[in-house]
């Protein structure tokens, strides 16, 4: 299907560098929100629900502006990047003609990076029958002028010419990326300067859930680095893999309390380095459930307790917000994949406690 593309409206040039700050923030503002994301690992603050108005952009998931009191979130619909302030409004600040559809965003501050992964799921703008879950890739851009410092492609390094797609990236204090492949077993590392690798493919990476005539076997959908040098990857059946980055073959399954709820579709790191996940209702058509997983000794095991759920079934993100509030994102994505328009996206305050 083809979708409507918004207008460009590039505006990384109102963004401040180093410190990732957007023109109208109020510095004191921003500093306290800095202070409560340090010093605070549960919400719900007094947060608003935030009502984007940003129709066809369909975002798979968002990551936070501590200094800006801005989101930032990719979109399934079109090859953009853009910016949501807390009254909901959007705006363009990246449009790279690379892209075809952008599922992870993810912000590295300590790097001035947006970084964001490259996907086809056959339902955007750019989708051909050729490049269908044939496009895997991360991108890099730098904060403040929105110029690409990068692309890697990985469907390139896997050169299996299998399907592939990129479900989640992160980032270690390094400025190396990992991003996780929903549909092989391969976990990817690219070093700063984009150069990418396979850091390892392990059976434990392997996906076993059906999304009835859309996907089969899914895997991993979301990865975290936690210190230790860890990567924590959360995959679609509510299971969790510790996996050491400098002895991946050592991935084992995390001990839980119980499983995640299916599908597991994103994860916040909390500030106590405990982990908020957001379990998507796409299948079950019931409400998206959130949980806290909090870490045994060396994310060996790890206790699962639900916090909170959201109405909207199909919720596909999870990310900080101000004043250390936890936000669940709901994209639209259901009325992506039955071809229907949409008014915008919706970013709801979750409690984590």
């Amino acid at each position: 299907m083809k979708l409507k593309q918004s207008a460009i409206a590039l505006a990384l040039s109102a963004m401040t560098v180093p410190g990732i700050v957007l023109a109208g923030t109020t510095p004191a503002l921003a500093a306290s929100d800095r202070q409560a994301a340090t010093t605070s690992g549960h919400s719900r603050p007094a947060a608003p629900t935030i009502d984007a108005k940003g129709p066809g952009v369909f975002p798979h998931s968002a990551d936070y502006y501590p200094g800006s009191r801005k989101f930032v979130t990719g979109s399934l619909a079109h090859s953009t990047i853009s910016s949501v302030d807390l009254k909901g409004r959007v705006r363009t600040i990246i449009d790279d003609k690379k892209l075809v559809s952008v599922q992870a965003v993810r912000v590295d501050s300590k790097g001035n990076r947006i970084l964001a992964g490259n996907v086809d799921y056959g339902t955007a703008e750019r989708s051909t029958k050729a490049t269908t879950f044939k496009v895997a890739g991360v991108a890099a851009y730098q904060i403040g002028s929105g110029r690409r410092l990068w692309y890697a492609d990985l469907n390139k390094v896997a050169g299996d010419d299998k399907q592939h797609l990129v479900a989640d990236v992160t980032v270690a204090p390094d400025g190396t990326a990992y991003a996780v492949d929903q549909l092989s077993s391969t976990i990817f590392r690219i070093d700063r300067k984009g150069r990418a690798s396979v850091l390892v493919s392990h059976k434990l990476l392997a996906g076993n859930v059906d999304v009835p005539n859309f996907l089969n076997n899914v895997g991993m959908s979301a990865v975290a680095w936690m210190p230790g040098n860890l990567l924590i990857v959360a995959k679609a059946d509510g299971s969790l893999v510790r996996v050491p980055v400098d002895n991946p073959k050592k991935a084992v399954k995390v001990k839980l309390s119980k499983n995640l709820k299916a599908l597991t579709a994103g994860i916040r790191v909390l500030p106590d380095k405990s982990l908020a996940v957001v379990s998507s209702g796409l299948l079950s058509g019931k409400a998206a459930v959130v949980q806290r997983v909090r870490p045994g000794r060396d994310w060996k095991s790890a206790t699962v307790k639900v916090t909170d759920t959201v109405t909207d079934p199909v919720t596909s993100g999870i990310t900080a917000g101000p004043r250390g509030a936890t936000y669940a994102l709901s994209g639209g994505l259901a009325a992506l994949l039955a071809g229907k328009p949409n008014d915008g996206f919706t970013l709801r305050p979750v409690d984590v406690r």
